[in-house]
């Protein structure tokens, strides 16, 4: 088995001290990422772990200071590089060397990948909070922007996290970006109108008055079984240790659960337990005490594993 990260996805980072979950905004100066960013930032840091902070590292990326910051910033929110606490050098984490180095996808075709690097992100508060609480904490089906700058205004305020509307706005501005279409304007550089790989997972939809977005819940045909099987192992970890059981509504509606970072329907969720049942040859199985249905997981199993067998599975020979 490989060894873990150093922050699984569906953990949220903690202080040492135990003080409260981090959070943190902004950073991405306005820019979703893009598809060759984070394969640039994987490849710039194994050359040199010190790249971002060279004077040449705009002729390094080929692009503007700005966007330099921004693509450190997603490899850092995408959790494929890590940074040290003390000397804030970066190295590839294990999903980055999985992905880029080992080039299991480095260009991010399998949408197996697409879904691994949004979990990666909505399950780091400490680098992507509104990424967070959007898909984690926010209570409604469909928002217009204001109402998610006000929702995560009022849980930064309630929490004495440093952030102000603007900040947050400029945030709920990316966030919606990360995964919907662009629309080039008359004014735009069709550069700054390049769509980000998240909007291929068709999380979010712009509904006709185009002005509200609304998560799309239901079944997802791309998303592995691997990946539903990495955030309910995760998901079981976080909430108790030696846990084995897991309720229907906890895997819906738990934060950090499938059903809230993927937007699953209960349909699709027993669909996809039933699929894991299959592939851990009845390791994780629905079990029905009292007619209370739950996931029960009768043997150790690694969900990290999983999702390595599946990306080298699909490594072209």
């Amino acid at each position: 088995m490989m060894t873990q990260p150093t922050l699984l996805p569906g953990q949220c980072s903690k202080r040492t001290n135990g003080d409260r979950e981090r959070y943190s905004f902004s950073g991405h100066q306005t820019f979703p990422f893009r598809y060759s960013w984070l394969k640039k930032a994987v490849d710039a840091v194994h050359d040199d772990p010190n790249v971002f902070r060279r004077e040449d590292a705009i002729v390094i990326f080929g692009v503007g200071k700005n966007m330099v910051e921004s693509i450190r910033h997603w490899g850092l929110a995408t959790q494929v590089l890590e940074e040290d606490q003390r000397t804030r050098q970066l190295r590839i984490s294990e999903w980055g060397k999985l992905l880029f180095l080992e080039e299991c996808d480095p260009y991010l075709e399998d949408p197996g990948s697409l879904w691994l690097l949004h979990w990666l992100l909505v399950s780091n508060p400490a680098r992507a909070a509104t990424w967070y609480l959007a898909f984690n904490m926010y209570p409604f089906p469909d928002f217009r922007k204001e109402a998610l700058v006000s929702f995560i205004h009022g849980f930064a305020e309630r929490n004495q996290l440093r952030a102000n509307v603007g900040t947050i706005r400029r945030d709920v501005d990316c966030f919606v970006r990360t995964y919907t279409p662009s629309r080039l304007t008359t004014t735009e550089v069709p550069e700054d109108s390049f769509n980000c790989p998240l909007v291929e997972l068709e999380l979010l939809e712009l509904l006709p008055d185009d002005m509200t977005y609304r998560f799309v819940v239901g079944p997802k045909p791309s998303l592995p079984v691997e990946v539903v099987a990495g955030v309910i192992l995760s998901l079981l970890g976080r909430l108790g240790s030696g846990r084995r059981t897991l309720s229907i509504h906890e895997c819906l509606y738990e934060p950090l659960s499938p059903g809230q970072i993927f937007k699953l329907d209960e349909s699709a969720l027993v669909d996809y337990i039933e699929q894991l049942e299959a592939i851990t040859g009845g390791a994780v199985a629905v079990d029905e005490t009292a007619g209370l249905h739950q996931l029960y997981v009768r043997r150790p199993i690694d969900g990290k594993e999983l999702i390595v067998q599946y990306l080298r599975a699909r490594v072209t020979p």
